[in-house]
């Protein structure tokens, strides 16, 4: 797809972070916005800036919630057509050892950054195929989609997240609908405090001692992140992912040698011919 001017685009976590970076993208592009996120405050925000570029709808949306998902569709497609552009990207950075997991952090993990992919393939993409306008998909996975560098909960949604659009991209060519996996590595986000903020609380009580230990290790990781790409920079290359019709949209070469790692051990686990 070269031109995404006058499309709708729908976007989730689309009020912060690499969802906001996209939406600017996309705005400058001449696309229409109905921006999603849980956030309220940096929804009024988004709506007062991008308004001035483009028409620009807002919508409170967990992710994880298929029947508001449906009713927001509907509000969209009444207010400004048919969305043809879909960015699924709402996501946490949701994590814990092994030993610490639990199945509610298992749920919150999953439900927003696997679920929350399937709920806005399984809203939007029927629509998509019947308006016969085709369009183009970005799901936001992760390096950690690529090869496994991080915890075993965030590894297993990004992987699944990265499998479905490699397979949507196969199926979805006959409709003319592009698909596209965003594999961000270090992106200048507040993702990490964002997710502190919203996911279950511990089942076992910190000393006075761990929490400091919690709360150092949350600000070196956001401080890690504060020097990776700029969001309206990764908003840029998905815009130029999505006119190229990119399968996979990478913001650095971070994954490079995990990637190298994982294929040769795959390939070299292969029965002999």
């Amino acid at each position: 797809m070269t031109d995404v001017k006058g499309r709708t685009a729908f976007i989730t976590g689309g009020a912060n972070g690499i969802g906001l970076g996209i939406a600017r993208s996309f705005a400058r592009a001449g696309a229409k916005l109905a921006l999603a996120d849980i956030d309220v405050a940096a929804l009024a925000r988004a709506k007062d800036e991008l308004g001035q570029i483009t028409q620009v709808e807002t919508y409170q949306l967990d992710v994880r919630d298929r029947d508001a998902f449906a009713k927001v569709a509907e509000s969209i497609e009444s207010v400004m057509g048919p969305v043809t552009l879909l960015f699924n990207n709402a996501g946490v950075a949701a994590g814990a050892p092994p030993a610490a997991l639990t199945f509610d952090l298992w749920d919150f993990g999953i439900g927003i950054n696997l679920y929350g992919v399937i709920n806005g393939i399984q809203t939007f993409l029927p629509k998509m195929i019947a308006s016969g306008q085709g369009g183009h998909i970005v799901n936001t996975a992760s390096g950690a989609g690529l090869a496994a560098v991080t915890t075993t909960l965030y590894t297993t949604a990004k992987f699944a997240v990265v499998g479905m659009s490699e397979s949507l991209n196969n199926e979805l060519k006959p409709a003319n609908i592009g698909v596209s996996v965003l594999c961000p590595g270090t992106v200048a986000t507040d993702i990490v405090n964002r997710t502190a903020s919203a996911a279950p609380a511990s089942e076992r009580k910190l000393t006075e001692t761990q929490q400091a230990k919690v709360k150092e290790a949350l600000a070196r990781a956001t401080a890690n992140l504060m020097a990776g790409a700029k969001i309206d920079d990764v908003g840029d290359m998905v815009l130029k992912g999505v006119q190229e019709n990119s399968l996979y949209i990478h913001t650095d070469r971070m994954m490079e040698i995990p990637i190298k790692m994982r294929s040769r051990a795959i390939l070299d686990s292969l029965p002999n011919a």
